[in-house]
């Protein structure tokens, strides 16, 4: 009987080196069976080496991961058997057609002849592939090719499916088609790790979050409890862009946090601290004192663009801080 209180994917103090470049640097991951985990990060943060050490594609130095149970390098052939892969890159083959595609892939994974079409069938049908399904994939457009992609990491009803970047280059409708399509296969119960460069759909798909950078998880919750722990964003749109500067400086002396100026929009922009209060009318009252002419003035929830923005920089001064104090350790002992 499987336990159904573990996670289905975890990662505890898992480290991957490629030469000397340190790509996973202790990393730790829990994902709860039955949910969406958008792993964030800047390029070259460790996302893809995460997936590929769940996978069983790479394995780790050290530390352990293990996915629906199964150890990614002791039980490598169960993890496969349980899991989807859909990469940056779409695998199937644009020679033949998106009917023989998935039958292939059924057939590889052993569903014999019979059942290896019966499922190409259900899954172009249920993902609105069928009209196109004898077509040559190299007809297709760059989002169905990105959709077939993904159904072709269903074809053994994985239990835990990992995407990565699954639609990057998409138009906004086909991005649409691959949010609906893992949102019906997170209600159904299936386990998705998802790294990904767009926030925005982070936001909308993920039960939780987890930020990596330089291959440590730096932050990690629901979307909305990061956005509450980073405090609130103050907004400022101007009439005059001359008046930019000002209004920065009025925003840092109020609230302590760093103006951010978008000369384009006419705003500033500045995230206060966690339970700092920002009442609107002493606000208005200070940008009227330095002469700034405010079209609107707000308080808002951050985005998660915002929390990205804030845990990675936070993430660079924290380095910077140790390899100044390095520095000056060596110099010391020099």
């Amino acid at each position: 009987m499987s336990d159904t209180t573990r996670p289905a994917i975890e990662m505890t103090g898992v480290t991957k080196r490629f030469g000397a470049t340190e790509a996973l640097c202790g990393l730790d991951l829990a994902v709860p069976a039955g949910t969406v985990c958008g792993l964030l990060g800047p390029n070259g943060a460790g996302k893809t080496t995460a997936v590929r050490v769940l996978a069983t594609l790479v394995a780790p130095d050290r530390g352990t991961a293990r996915v629906a149970g199964h150890d990614v390098v002791r039980a490598a052939e169960e993890v496969r058997r349980v899991i989807g892969l859909a990469g940056q890159h779409a695998a199937v083959d644009e020679g033949v057609t998106g009917r023989d595609n998935l039958r292939l892939f059924g057939r590889l994974h052993h569903l014999g002849a019979r059942r290896a079409r019966e499922r190409a069938d259900e899954l172009l049908t249920r993902f609105d592939l069928a009209d196109a399904a004898d077509r040559l994939v190299r007809t297709y457009s760059g989002g169905m090719r990105r959709r077939l992609d993904l159904v072709a990491s269903l074809v053994t009803s994985p239990s835990v499916l990992f995407l990565d970047e699954p639609t990057t280059g998409l138009d906004p409708r086909s991005r649409q088609a691959i949010w609906d399509t893992v949102k019906e296969l997170a209600d159904g119960g299936t386990t998705v790790l998802l790294t990904t460069q767009y926030l925005e759909e982070a936001d909308r798909l993920a039960d939780d979050i987890v930020v990596v950078d330089h291959g440590a998880a730096i932050a990690t919750g629901p979307p909305d409890r990061l956005k509450a722990a980073i405090g609130s964003q103050v907004a400022v749109t101007l009439a005059d862009p001359a008046q930019l500067a000002a209004t920065a400086v009025v925003l840092s002396s109020m609230t302590g946090g760093d103006a951010r100026v978008d000369v384009a929009e006419r705003t500033v922009t500045v995230l206060t601290m966690p339970g700092v209060s920002v009442l609107l009318p002493s606000l208005v009252r200070e940008l009227d004192g330095a002469g700034v002419v405010a079209e609107d003035v707000a308080v808002r929830t951050p985005s998660l663009d915002d929390v990205f923005l804030a845990l990675t920089q936070e993430s660079a001064d924290a380095r910077e801080s140790a390899d100044a104090r390095e520095s000056g350790d060596a110099g010391r002992a020099a």
